[in-house]
């Protein structure tokens, strides 16, 4: 059997979503260094365009690679299950018997952490 026939097993959700978030780091940090480069640039009254593009073009790339996960993520069925949330909006971890934002006793009957009394 050749070695190259073989299709690479696809990335664990897990993996894309580390990947993912890294992205969105490396974005928001692009972004930024970005909008200093074009201050910087506006303050010795020296625009160059070619750095400009060239960082926006990076920018673009990680956009498109997390729209890529994104679509890996959801087209493979592996989104995340729903979460339990509490009526104060906050996430319930498994097995809580209250609320770790508001203190509030969850109904474990309904699972949806809603205190019926007042």
């Amino acid at each position: 059997m050749p070695l190259f026939e073989r299709k690479p097993p696809s990335p664990a959700a897990s993996e894309l979503r580390r990947e993912r978030r890294a992205l969105l780091l490396l974005r928001e940090e692009r972004l930024r260094d970005l909008g200093g480069l074009t201050l910087e640039m506006y303050r010795r009254d020296h625009f160059n365009e070619a750095l400009v593009v060239e960082r926006c073009a990076e920018l673009v790339a990680i956009e498109a690679r997390v729209s890529e996960i994104d679509a890996l993520v959801k087209g493979a069925g592996l989104r995340r299950r729903q979460r339990a949330i509490c009526a104060c909006g906050a996430p319930l971890l498994i097995g809580a018997r209250f609320c770790p934002s508001c203190g509030r006793p969850l109904d474990m009957e309904a699972g949806t952490g809603e205190d019926t009394s007042a």
